[in-house]
């Protein structure tokens, strides 16, 4: 091994372990914006040093060159604007959409080599560790595009939220498996060429498509782990294609954190993968008139200056925020009001349950965009055994995660762990309506003697909330 090639891989070493260490940092908020920074420092010095080996090697001709330079300055200015313009609320689409782009460049990577081999060597004479990450490349990077923007666009919008159901769709999704697979067989015993590619390719966009349809808004969180895990494993895939240290690693990373992050998601909604590719569970997104529903038994309401008082006398206030918060942009009202009580000597905290918002971490990084205090998020199994000592909940767009029924079989969200909120002494709940949520059940917490209703917009109430407690705290 020459001098250069030993700096080579030192340098891909030293970008390991600030993808590791980055991992790592993340685990927490307080580590987490430098946990980021030092993943991106390993990733910048991935990439320039693969430059550098590319030239000294003189692999890439000067047009490929500038090529490479026109599309690294493009790409990192695209995606700088798009993490500044970002909406908080519009983050899972935007996770979506990197998500897709680095599911079809594994995936183009794996097709470029194909056709370059199939000049220099012939397919037969290909062994079967190229022609079989070639084909797990394409299938799962094919997979993870149109799955990612089908997801994308559920989340925007575009596509309407709910389960969307094709006719025979459980059969076209078990004829594109089978395409799928049998072009993968016959490329890997080195029969086809690029045309049993393209049918490959075909198949697995279409699966995509198929089996992204059928979930629900609701069941997004763990696609979009799902699908996160599916990017790494195909970046991971690329990078044995084309031999590349650092795309084997980064990859192998990705899909290792996405999987474990996808079984953890589906543990906290007491749901099975399987159940959620099988879709049809609900959406979330429905919308109801305060008296739609409420399971026929009498909703105590609550002004705000009433709420106001209850917040101002506390002495411990746990703040439970959910999608509603989100859908609101309400995060900057809410971190003020916390603030305001914490200044005016209430203990306050913020219980985050897993699945709340449309992505793993939504709430965390919807609280950390309005710099909310690091040390008063708590998570589910940190905050549940505090409830009981708390004076006041307060429930913020929050729905199925607090709803006590999940302690009893034989409904939707039975043994889903929840927000013990229940407990505390006093719950003031801010909502539009007594809408459902995804599961489509009604909420006995709203039932609850304890619990009161503040109906209306998270901001709105949030700002009349905080106006009026400087009445009692000024």
């Amino acid at each position: 091994m020459t001098g250069f090639e030993t700096a080579v891989h030192a340098l891909y070493l030293a970008a390991a372990v600030c993808f590791i260490l980055g991992l790592h940092k993340m685990t927490s908020p307080m580590s987490a914006r430098g946990g980021n920074r030092l993943s991106a420092a390993g990733m910048i010095l991935a990439v320039l040093t693969t430059v550098v080996v590319l030239g000294r090697d003189h692999v890439i001709t000067g047009v490929g060159t500038a090529a490479l330079a026109v599309g690294l300055v493009a790409g990192a200015a695209a995606g700088l604007v798009m993490a500044r313009r970002v909406k908080m609320t519009a983050m899972p689409q935007l996770v979506s959409l990197f998500n897709a782009v680095g599911g079809g460049a594994a995936a183009l990577i794996a097709f470029s080599d194909a056709i370059a081999h199939r000049g220099s060597l012939p397919l037969s004479a290909q062994p079967v560790s190229t022609t079989l990450t070639t084909v797990l490349d394409l299938l799962i990077g094919g997979i993870t595009f149109s799955g990612s923007l089908i997801a994308g666009g559920k989340l925007a919008g575009i596509i309407p939220g709910r389960p969307l159901t094709l006719p025979a769709g459980r059969a076209i999704n078990l004829v594109l498996a089978l395409v799928a697979v049998a072009a993968a067989v016959v490329y890997t015993a080195g029969h086809g060429g690029v045309g049993v590619l393209v049918i490959l390719v075909v198949a697995a966009l279409g699966l995509g498509v198929v089996a992204t349809l059928p979930i629900g808004g609701a069941d997004m969180p763990v696609v979009i782990s799902l699908l996160n895990a599916f990017t790494g494993t195909a970046v991971a895939m690329a990078g044995f294609v084309i031999d590349s240290t650092p795309l084997i690693i980064g990859g192998a990373l990705v899909g290792a954190a996405g999987g474990i992050l996808t079984q953890l998601m589906a543990k906290a909604m007491n749901r099975s993968l399987l159940a959620i590719m099988a879709g049809g569970f609900g959406t979330g997104d429905e919308q109801s008139s305060v008296a739609a529903t409420g399971g026929g038994g009498p909703v105590r309401e609550v002004t705000v200056d009433d709420a106001c008082l209850q917040l101002a006398y506390a002495n411990k206030v746990v703040i439970v925020p959910g999608y509603g918060l989100a859908a609101a942009q309400g995060q900057h009202e809410l971190v003020e009001l916390a603030q305001a009580l914490t200044d005016h000597g209430v203990e306050v905290s913020y219980g985050i349950h897993p699945v709340a918002g449309r992505m793993p971490g939504h709430m965390n990084v919807l609280l950390a965009e309005a710099n909310a205090s690091y040390d008063q998020l708590k998570d589910l199994e940190e905050i549940n055994p505090q409830f009981a000592t708390t004076d006041v909940v307060l429930v913020v767009g929050a729905n199925d995660v607090t709803n006590p029924a999940a302690r009893r079989p034989g409904n939707p969200v039975s043994g889903m762990p929840i927000l013990d909120v229940d407990k505390a002494r006093s719950v003031i709940v801010i909502k539009r309506s007594l809408g459902h949520g995804y599961a489509g059940i009604d909420n006995e917490l709203y039932l609850n003697p304890r619990t009161a209703m503040l109906f209306g917009d998270a901001k709105g109430a949030l700002t009349s909330l905080l106006t009026g407690l400087h009445a009692y705290t000024s």
